[in-house]
């Protein structure tokens, strides 16, 4: 049968103590359930709790409790270790993933696939893959957006990143936690691949199809966006949430909207600072979690759509003879950031996108109007 959806509110971090959800956590272990991670800690789970990796908050979304530790840092990462426990089984029959939630670039938290290279060098998997042909030849790539995790789940995310008043340098728990293979591998194993496989073979569960919801009829040509009819944002009356947190790389405040489509099959996140703003990867409105945390269920949508404010656009030096690496449409990458010097503006490919014009003057134009007029008020 196809997947439920449910248009329901941004989960909110629970307040409780720290002590109150040791202490739940470490009932279920008690009882009977199974942790199971499958990284080093795989031989010895109760590793990751002698070492420090207890939790100190929960969350729950659709069927699916989240214990989180409190937040790590390491050159690559800054994350949470999260245990998984999906439904309400008793707890002898429960089992607990234990899985790396971290935020990328673009200010998107993710829930990795795996690790592939050497221990001092590893690199973080992006998620399921696709064939694409670059210059005659067939290259697999990674879908990082098959790694995003639930909107709903994302404010939450940022509050309890938060809530520490010293993020402590960890570089152990991802590779406690993380399968890592011995080479290069790109592609996720069955743990990952599974859910989402067997939930795609249902054609009723298929946003669109599985076919593009946005594209571009022209190549390199950001005013040629098109969405399919109905999975335009709906910038009248679909605005669901709006939540504040603040960057560094982007200047300041960073306001974030959560956004239906018109036929409310789908839904954006679009961020927006003192001078960007940029469209995360739309996403569906099924409840099905996978043990990652993820959704099984995709919106297939142009990439260039999601392009984030500041993308990779440097000269690797490493490699012999140097290559270049851009991740921004050709011909429209700005300066490079100043935080960040492998990173460019991305803003002259964002702004000429007819999306985000339209956001600007319909929501932000909104805000500003509505912000306006408060304060007429109030000066009398």
């Amino acid at each position: 049968m196809p997947i439920p959806e449910a248009i329901v509110p941004s989960v909110a971090p629970e307040e409780r103590s720290r002590a109150s959800v040791q202490r739940e956590f470490e009932a279920l272990l008690a009882a009977g359930a199974r942790l199971r991670p499958v990284g080093e800690a795989k031989k010895r789970p109760s590793r990751l709790l002698s070492e420090g990796y207890v939790p100190r908050f929960r969350l729950r979304l659709f069927d699916t409790t989240i214990f989180l530790t409190q937040l790590y840092q390491n050159p690559d990462l800054r994350f949470f270790v999260a245990y998984l426990r999906q439904g309400e089984r008793a707890p002898n029959r429960t089992v607990i993933h234990p899985r790396i939630f971290y935020k990328d670039i673009s200010l998107i938290w993710r829930s990795p696939s795996h690790l592939a290279g050497p221990v001092d060098d590893y690199w973080i998997g992006k998620g399921d893959v696709e064939v694409v042909d670059e210059d005659g030849y067939e290259v697999t790539t990674s879908m990082e957006e098959t790694t995003d995790l639930p909107l709903e789940m994302q404010a939450a995310l940022d509050v309890l990143s938060r809530r520490v008043a010293r993020v402590p340098y960890d570089e152990k728990g991802v590779r406690l936690v993380l399968r890592r293979s011995e080479r290069d591998r790109v592609l996720p194993y069955a743990d990952f691949l599974a859910p989402r496989r067997k939930a795609a073979a249902d054609p009723r569960n298929r946003v669109h199809g599985g076919r593009s919801i946005a594209r571009f009829t022209r190549k390199n040509d950001p005013t040629s966006l098109r969405f399919a009819k109905g999975f335009e944002p709906d910038f009248s009356r679909g605005v669901l949430e709006t939540t504040t947190s603040t960057s560094t790389m982007y200047g300041g405040r960073l306001e974030r909207f959560r956004i239906l489509s018109k036929n409310r099959r789908a839904q954006y996140m679009f961020f927006a600072g003192p001078r960007h703003a940029w469209i995360i990867p739309p996403q569906a409105l099924t409840t099905e979690l996978s043990t990652f945390g993820l959704r099984t269920i995709d919106v297939v949508a142009d990439e260039d759509l999601c392009v984030p404010g500041y993308e990779y656009h440097f000269l690797d030096e490493s490699q012999d003879p140097p290559v270049f690496v851009s991740q921004i449409p050709d011909g429209f990458a700005g300066p490079q950031s100043v935080h960040d010097p492998a990173r460019a503006d991305a803003s002259p490919w964002i702004e000429r996108l007819p999306v985000i014009q339209e956001f600007r003057r319909k929501v932000l134009g909104r805000k500003a109007r509505t912000r306006s007029a408060r304060s007429r008020r109030a000066r009398g």
